[in-house]
């Protein structure tokens, strides 16, 4: 396993974009473990938090994004990493993301991890199929009602479009079964990330 990063002078703000099914949660929370005090910071949990939910999915969408940014806020002013694993098709909520990270002063690393299009599919539907846990199975709901496969291929039509836009996001292939090997370059892209940063430092 790679080891850990050394203690740094700036938190991070990691953002884990990809499709459903590409191991995002995954990551993140491996992170988080081998980062002590890092939040990982699953914004469909938030919504899965707030009361009746299912019934008002869009304004719990938007409550729960908020909830997120101040708490993404709170903890990286405290000195702590945040790792956000949430597909983001659309850039306004990803947008908001990086001008945080320049508000309170941290490194924004955005990566997205990217399988083909056909690959996605299968591995998606491997996933519900199996169903490990609740966040799974409301995953495939919420897909079933906004279109089912077919929406799952238009989110993904919709984050490689909007990539072109996004000349700073780093594309991680994810490696179907090997999750150590997408692990170690999603760490290679925060270290040089967080390199980077300390450079800037020296140089002002």
């Amino acid at each position: 396993m790679p080891p850990a990063d050394a203690p740094r002078a700036h938190p991070v703000l990691v953002l884990l974009n990809g499709p459903p099914g590409c191991g995002k949660s995954t990551l993140a929370t491996r992170y988080a473990a081998d980062h002590p005090l890092t939040l990982a910071l699953d914004i469909d949990r938030v919504r899965a938090m707030l009361g009746d939910w299912r019934r008002h999915p869009t304004e719990a969408g938007l409550a729960a994004r908020e909830l997120a940014l101040v708490a993404a806020r709170t903890h990286l002013r405290a000195g702590h990493d945040v790792v956000v694993p949430q597909l983001l098709a659309r850039p306004d909520f990803l947008v908001r993301l990086e001008r945080l990270a320049a508000e309170v002063g941290a490194p924004f690393v955005e990566i997205v991890l990217l399988d083909t299009r056909e690959a996605a599919r299968r591995r998606f539907v491997d996933r519900t199929a199996r169903a490990e846990t609740r966040d799974h199975v409301e995953a495939a709901a919420a897909l079933d009602a906004a279109g089912g496969l077919d929406e799952l291929d238009a989110m993904y039509d919709r984050l490689v479009a909007m990539l072109a836009d996004r000349p700073a996001a780093h594309r991680v292939p994810s490696v179907e079964g090997d999750v150590d090997g997408t692990y170690a370059a999603v760490l290679a892209v925060v270290r040089d990330a967080v390199a980077e940063a300390a450079r800037r430092d020296r140089l002002t």
